[in-house]
């Protein structure tokens, strides 16, 4: 089983505290159709376990099987640059099969985005610099195909559903709590 090689901090866009008892870290990109399957299932697993999990997603566009991936996940990071990382996370997966330069403008618009701003920072190397070194951390974690999930550091290999994942993070919090009390 393959380790997380970079813990989360604040370099990541993170929804939940640093300090809950089970951290879910994805690796994705905004044209894997699998990728947008598993959205509803993060948000379900939010709701229900609430301040005890601690959700990153991280870029990792596969360039060559999604064209517009590495982009996309620039236009998120331009957006993250005015407090809007998630609110771009959903529309880029609600707009997946429409990704464009085009499109993000006008995404960004939607977002209300000093729209100058964003075209700055989507073209800022600093932008791509992030979204590679993303990428490359995912490499030095073993993540071979997307999306691919690490539980409190540890990489959760096979079925990504509701049902599972939930089990793993309810085994997580309850480990959790057994240490709490000792």
């Amino acid at each position: 089983m393959s380790q997380l090689s970079e813990a989360i901090s604040e370099k990541d866009h993170i929804q939940g505290s640093i300090d809950s008892p089970v951290i879910l870290v994805e690796y994705g990109d905004y044209q894997c159709s699998v990728c947008k399957m598993t959205l509803p299932i993060i948000k379900q697993l939010q709701k229900e376990i609430g301040e005890k999990m601690c959700f990153t997603f991280r870029h990792f566009p596969l360039k060559a099987l999604h064209p517009h991936a590495f982009e996309a996940a620039k236009a998120a990071e331009a957006a993250a640059l005015q407090n809007k990382f998630w609110e771009m996370h959903q529309l880029l997966f609600a707009h997946q099969y429409d990704l464009s330069h085009q499109i993000y403008s006008k995404l960004a618009t939607e977002l209300n985005l000093d729209s100058e701003k964003f075209n700055n920072d989507f073209s800022s190397s600093a932008i791509e610099e992030k979204v590679q070194n993303q990428f490359m951390a995912g490499v030095r974690s073993g993540v071979n195909g997307i999306p691919c999930f690490y539980i409190n550091g540890k990489r959760f290999d096979g079925d990504a559903s509701y049902n599972r994942i939930k089990e793993i993070l309810t085994k997580e919090i309850d480990k959790s709590k057994i240490i709490d009390e000792n």
